[in-house]
């Protein structure tokens, strides 16, 4: 053992020796008496996360983390999927697994055959397929099998994942140009992920395979209990608008990473800019022409626009009001934050901060009293929410509808039934607003639908607020909870599910998002998620702004809008 070279654990607050070019699996063993019962899945080491497979040479502050943390579930789930891949590979050879998307509580996955006529089992009975391949990662669990981390020159991992037969990691790397690329080896089986693996299959004894749609679910574990598999939740609403999206994606002849970054490198970013957009537009005028035609027969008059944090609510309910202009509709706008109830009766947190986003942060009674009264055909006095005294103010605003009106509402709990109660369920038409991003960084990398929302609040908030990075990543651990407890729950409620996620706009944000993540420093917690977003920003080749229009869901992040925020 070194006398001079310590390492600083976090997690019993000491300085330890260890020898040059120990693991942190080896030191995590070492020290496993005082860990107090945690069982490391990786670490932070000076605020990055690493796999334990890590080597230490100096000296580091070093944080365990186990699979409960954010990052130890990210690395718990990647893992899960290279042993996924590796049953494929030896149950299904030549067929070829596409890891595509979170949803209905877990992961979905598909198999396509490399020849359809040698492998009819892609067409078989799914239940027979999860079964098998479940055994098999079950006994690759019991063998606690090594995930062995190799780093080598790109060039000869473009010609490895070639001959396994990987062309979308091929066309990935030749895009990005890294001269040196990080895969893993799982037995024989080879494969590339975004972020550290766990040590061994060992480490991931709960999960569960699920027949779903076309294919099936890979279940990690459950938050609440993480000793049983997460379960499935109903999400058909969701899975439709995942699914047209993914038609558009064919069309277009862009899945993944490598494909867009293909496009931009043969000029087709206005091209790509322009359906883009040309969709966005005729999927709001679809859903305005539905409002229209229940309106017309004497319903829909109040329009509830919900949706996550940056999932892009506020451009798309302007946008929808443009597209009911032309039906020959008057809309009203109310916005649900003027309804706050006083600072002093703000429900709280369970840090004990002021908790805006439950439901019960908005006068309810008086909400649905002023909108009883307005469906009356009554003039109504409006409030404003002035966050600065943290109380609601009359300043003489009114509001009566006319003959052909219809009131937009957008809030957060727009899909939830407790805030319009007192309003007749036939009078209501509610739409759920969410970036379901169908782009892959490859068939085994999704891309989560939370971090394209995350890039976009921290580029906003930098640019508009005046949040810094390290305020926007701190913050969203609490408001992604408030959105599981206070949204999610409601998604099937809708009428209508609008996908705001633009092909192009993990492109475009680029250089804008690295050069705010760039600022967080390595001394904050903050670091490692920065880090993280950096890291899967670089896989885009950048796309310019300039042909994105004024009007553009983008602009809401971006600037340049035409819209007034």
């Amino acid at each position: 053992m070194s006398a001079t070279l310590k390492i600083y654990c976090k997690n019993i607050g000491e300085y330890i020796p260890i020898n040059g070019g120990e693991t942190l699996l080896e030191l995590a063993e070492r020290l496993a008496p005082r860990l107090n019962g945690l069982k490391p899945i990786c670490a932070a080491v000076n605020n990055k996360t690493e796999p334990l497979q890590y080597q230490v040479f100096g000296p580091k502050q070093v944080e365990f983390l186990d699979r409960s943390s954010r990052s130890g579930e990210r690395v718990y789930v990647r893992s899960l999927c290279m042993m996924l891949y590796h049953a494929v590979k030896k149950e299904l050879p030549g067929m070829r697994l596409r890891i595509e998307h979170s949803i209905a509580g877990g992961y979905y996955c598909r198999l396509s055959p490399a020849d359809a006529a040698r492998h009819p089992e892609s067409t078989g009975n799914m239940a027979e397929i999860t079964t098998r391949l479940k055994a098999y990662m079950l006994q690759t669990i019991e063998r606690d099998i090594t995930f062995e981390r190799k780093e080598r020159l790109t060039s000869d991992i473009i010609e490895k994942f070639r001959e396994a037969d990987l062309p979308d990691k091929v066309e990935l790397l030749e895009t990005t140009h890294d001269l040196y690329t990080t895969y893993y080896r799982l037995d024989d089986v080879i494969d590339s992920y975004y972020g550290a693996l766990a040590p061994s299959t060992g480490c991931l004894d709960t999960f569960d395979l699920i027949p779903y749609k076309e294919g099936f679910l890979l279940m990690g574990f459950d938050r609440q209990n993480p000793d049983v598999p997460a379960q499935k939740i109903t999400q058909e609403k969701m899975y439709e608008a995942y699914v047209d999206y993914l038609h558009f994606n064919h069309v277009i002849g862009i899945a993944d990473v490598g494909q867009l970054n293909r496009a931009v490198e043969k000029s087709r970013s206005a091209e790509l800019i322009n359906v883009a957009e040309a969709l966005h537009d005729k999927k709001i005028a679809a859903i305005a022409d539905d409002i229209t035609s229940r309106y017309r027969t004497g319903g829909a008059r109040v329009v509830l626009i919900a949706g996550p944090s940056s999932s892009g609510k506020t451009t798309t309910t302007k946008r929808l009001g443009i597209y009911l202009m032309t039906n020959l509709l008057k809309p009203k706008m109310i916005s649900l934050d003027n309804y706050f109830v006083n600072r002093e009766t703000t429900p709280r947190d369970e840090t004990g901060d002021y908790d805006y986003e439950s439901l019960y942060a908005l006068d309810l009674g008086q909400f649905n009293a002023d909108l009883t009264a307005l469906l009356r055909g009554e003039e109504v006095a409006m409030p404003t929410y002035s966050f600065e005294q943290g109380k609601r103010l009359y300043k003489g605003d009114t509001l009566r509808l006319e003959p052909n009106s219809i009131l937009l509402i957008e809030g957060i709990h727009g899909l939830n039934p407790e805030l319009t109660a007192a309003i007749e369920e036939q009078m209501k038409y509610r739409v759920y607003v969410s970036a379901l991003t169908t782009l892959s960084i490859d068939d085994h990398n999704w891309i989560p639908t939370t971090d394209n929302r995350l890039l976009r609040r921290i580029i906003r908030d930098y640019k508009y607020r005046g949040t810094s990075a390290v305020e926007s990543i701190r913050r969203w651990p609490s408001v992604r909870r408030g959105e599981e407890k206070w949204i999610f729950p409601y998604q099937e409620n809708a009428d209508a599910t609008f996908n705001s996620s633009l092909i192009f706009e993990l492109g475009v944000m680029k250089d804008y998002g690295e050069a705010i993540l760039r600022d967080v420093p390595n001394d904050t917690p903050e670091y490692a998620e920065a880090y993280r977003l950096r890291r899967f920003l670089s896989y885009f080749k950048p796309i310019g702004e300039r042909g994105i229009p004024p009007t553009s869901l983008l602009r809401e992040f971006l600037g340049g809008s035409s819209f007034r925020y």
